[in-house]
């Protein structure tokens, strides 16, 4: 009888084994795939960045030429 309690143990006892293992591999799945996802959310920032610069400087060089095109205007109504 406690031969067949015992069976049972170490039966629970190694799903318990397989279940911790398997849950593990999932964590280091999901650190990898975390520190992928940090990674395309550092590059993201950094195209952000770089085209809310690239947008400034075509708004000011928008400005610039809106500037020109009224200079120009006004140089043509005065003739």
């Amino acid at each position: 009888m406690s031969f067949e309690v015992f069976e049972k143990l170490e039966t629970k006892v190694q799903q318990a084994i397989d279940t911790i293992t398997l849950l593990q591999m999932e964590i280091e799945e999901l650190k990898e795939q975390n520190n992928s996802l940090s990674q395309q959310v550092q590059q993201a920032n950094g195209n952000h960045e770089s085209l809310v610069r690239e947008n400034a400087h075509l708004k000011e060089e928008q400005h610039v030429w809106q500037e020109r095109l009224r200079s120009l205007l006004g140089k043509m109504e005065e003739v």
